[in-house]
């Protein structure tokens, strides 16, 4: 046999391979998993080709955020999932749909979510498109020995008496948000203001100062950045993912990892900087990165945790710190603004508390009517709408068999809307519901996890729910608010849910 004849064989074998594979990851393990789903009385979409359900989904959901909601309703699911709320009205709460060849099975039971995410080694999180990896890096995307070491090094970053530290940047920032209202108000006493930009800009600003002592103007060229990156990274996810289509050097892919490298130096320059003034002896601040830094040096120095992993972790902060705060601002001054008598209420217990004075941290931690309302504003416009989770191993959850290579997701419209454990009420803003906590609330069940759950709850709800404590409780102290004639109630996800058209509220000098 020559050479020539040798090669050809290989490469015709390397074909065939790659062939088969092709076809079984495209057509037959689908079919085969939609089988077994079926088979088991588990309903759903019959799988497309290639495809799936994406090309239907995408469709009706660019439609559905052209019209706003005709009313307010909290109701907001047919407008922001319109192809899952048809699945849900035609197969009841739990059904798949495919994004390409993968099945996504949507579950909405209390002890199958409990299960889910309790089973670490067979269910993971989700790696759908590495590009997200990219955007979303550190803790948030490790698994393993690798999540539960970087998951011990940040912990000391989010501890009660840390916290007590960032206070100062909390109010620092709200301040500056406050003045720039009271001008606006000053001549007549109230005025209209579009608020939700300037709550990315306070959140931004917090995340900013907390997280590395600087403030928004510091940090504002990495939140133009993100933001950018974010969506180009929406873009590009909406096709068919294919291993190693993101180093195909496409006019996106490229923006997108220019950006990637400009968020990445800036950062390293601030790490950089930090860095020296701990080497040189310069007393450590009392942000994140300084708190980082300090309790690491030393497993930093032993590459525990090299300089690109805490490039990571800094990027996650900037990300996660400024959108999930922000959505739970902005909607809580939506849902106050419509419930004057939950606004009132709330701001009688933070004057009683504080009268006239900035906040403290014991004062904000035994406001219960405040915990109330955060609650049920979680309970109905969480930051992010769903979790989801990969099977790595065939699991059963309850009698049903998911197979290895499903997504699972819980989408919170139907986990935080049960009305078998929340009422017939369950669409309502009724914050009195959480009046004896989050377990009575439930009745013991995995209902409510705005911050996720388990071992795996975000590292930063603590920060998360005390910037908002702060920030509405000092809107209160200055402000009575209510919605404006202009506002329209949209409700839209873009990584998290936002009101798509603002949230003009007229604001009036207390």
């Amino acid at each position: 046999m020559t050479a020539s004849s040798v090669l050809l064989s290989v490469v015709c074998i390397i074909v065939l391979t790659v062939l088969i594979k092709v076809v079984n990851w495209v057509w037959l393990k689908p079919r085969k998993m939609e089988k077994l789903l079926k088979q088991q009385g588990f309903s759903g979409t019959s799988y497309k080709f290639l495809f799936g359900d994406l090309k239907e989904y995408t469709s009706l959901r660019a439609e559905a955020l052209k019209i706003p909601m005709t009313v307010f309703s909290n109701d907001y699911f047919p407008r922001v999932e319109p192809f899952r709320h048809q699945l849900a009205s035609k197969f009841g709460n739990d059904f798949f749909l495919w994004f390409g060849p993968i099945p996504i099975i949507q579950i909405s039971k209390p002890e199958m979510i409990k299960e889910a995410l309790t089973k670490t080694e067979e269910i993971r999180k989700v790696k759908l498109n590495p590009i997200f990896d990219k955007l979303i890096p550190g803790v948030v995307s490790y698994e393993g020995e690798k999540w539960a070491k970087h998951r011990k090094l940040i912990n000391p970053a989010f501890h009660v008496e840390k916290l007590k530290l960032m206070l100062p940047a909390f109010r620092d920032s709200c301040e500056e948000i406050i003045n720039r209202w009271e001008l606006i108000v000053a001549e007549r006493g109230s005025g209209e203001i579009d608020v939700y930009p300037d709550i990315m800009q306070l959140s931004a600003d917090v995340i900013s100062r907390a997280a590395f002592g600087s403030n928004y103007e510091e940090g504002q060229k990495i939140f133009e950045l993100l933001k950018e990156q974010t969506d180009l990274a929406l873009v590009i996810v909406q096709s068919v993912y294919f291993p190693g289509l993101r180093f195909i050097p496409t006019p996106r892919n490229r923006r997108f990892k220019k950006i990637e490298d400009q968020i990445r130096g800036l950062l390293r320059a601030i790490i950089n900087n930090r860095k020296k003034e701990i080497d040189a002896g310069v007393a450590v601040k009392a942000d994140l990165l300084g708190i980082l830094m300090g309790s690491n040096s030393k497993e930093i120095q032993q590459d525990e945790m090299s300089l690109e992993e805490v490039i990571d972790e800094c990027k996650l902060f900037y990300f996660a710190g400024q959108e999930t705060t922000s959505a739970l601002l902005v909607w809580t001054l939506i849902l106050l603004s419509k419930h004057q008598d939950w606004q009132a209420r709330a701001r009688e217990e933070v004057c009683e508390r504080f009268g006239n004075n900035v906040p403290d941290f014991e004062g904000l931690n035994h406001l219960k009517t405040m915990n109330m309302i955060l609650y049920e504003v979680l309970r109905l416009y969480p930051p992010a709408v769903q979790m989801t989770r990969s099977i790595h191993k065939d699991t059963n959850l309850a009698s049903l068999l998911v197979p290895s290579g499903a997504i699972i997701t819980f989408y919170m419209q139907h986990v935080h809307r049960d009305q078998e454990v929340w009422g017939d009420d369950a669409e309502e803003f009724k914050p009195e519901r959480f009046a004896e906590g989050i377990a009575k609330a439930t009745k013991g069940n995995t209902s409510f996890f705005p911050f996720g759950w388990g071992p795996r709850i975000c590292i930063g709800e603590k920060f998360a729910l005390t910037e908002a404590k702060m920030a509405i409780s000092m809107i209160l102290q200055h402000f009575s608010f209510e919605l404006s004639p202009s506002y329209v109630h949209a409700p839209k996800t873009i990584m998290f849910l936002q009101p798509q058209h603002g949230a003009q509220i007229i604001l009036h000098k207390l």
